[in-house]
């Protein structure tokens, strides 16, 4: 079984900066992809950023520039740095993984808050 946590969120002003991570745990032969979603209150959950296993990245277009997706794969964790963060950007940040160990799984993180506000 494959366990995701994410950490790193909190309460930052309007232009500050947080990093998220994901640690991946559990059976698996390996990560394919790692994406970051997130979910303001009475809005659909959006994709926001994904990296490949070989380091391809993609961004949704309201926080290009502003966002960075990176892994470390030795140790099994993702990171979202993200940067002139705006009111907007207010949302749980969820990770979402696809491993493989004779099939491929997804899973899903408990999602973490970020809230941007002065």
């Amino acid at each position: 079984q494959v366990q995701v946590v994410e950490s790193g969120g909190g309460l930052v002003q309007p232009g500050g900066s947080l990093r998220l991570s994901c640690v991946v745990t559990g059976r698996f032969f390996s990560i394919n992809t790692m994406d970051w979603y997130r979910q303001a209150p009475g809005k659909q959950r959006e994709l926001v950023a994904s990296i490949t296993n070989g380091g391809r990245t993609n961004y949704v277009d309201s926080v290009k520039g502003r966002f960075t997706i990176s892994r470390d794969n030795p140790k099994n964790t993702g990171y979202l740095q993200m940067n002139t963060l705006k009111p907007e950007d207010t949302a749980v940040y969820y990770c979402n993984v696809k491993t493989f160990d004779l099939r491929l799984d997804e899973t899903w993180g408990q999602g973490t808050q970020v809230t941007v506000s002065s």
